[in-house]
């Protein structure tokens, strides 16, 4: 997602968080979290409004899956969530617990 896109949504959404953009997927690519639209699919996101080349910045199609990492200042993974259903997100309890024992 380019960061003009990322700064759109953060804006919309009145998220008072830093958020992140990563264009062209680098980053998600090296944690191996990009998946491509099917063809049969383009079509229903284009009539929804969906426009992937525009929001990557690129002429992809992919997208990112969401996933949430706990890394210590090592660069060791401390806690990982990846679901490919994107509804299914890290409990925020896990999150925080992985948090609290990073300085334990």
């Amino acid at each position: 997602m380019t960061p003009e896109n990322t700064r759109e949504i953060t804006d919309e959404l009145e998220n008072p968080y830093p958020i992140l953009s990563d264009p062209g997927n680098k980053t998600a690519h090296a944690f191996g979290l990009v998946h491509e639209l099917p063809e049969y699919l383009r079509p229903i996101y284009e009539k929804f409004g969906i426009d992937l080349p525009a929001t990557n910045g690129d002429a992809t199609f992919e997208l990112p899956l969401p996933a949430t990492y706990v890394i210590d200042r090592d660069g060791t993974i401390r806690f990982a969530h990846v679901d490919l259903d994107y509804t299914k997100r890290a409990e925020p309890k896990d999150v925080l617990d992985a948090l609290s024992k990073l300085d334990s």
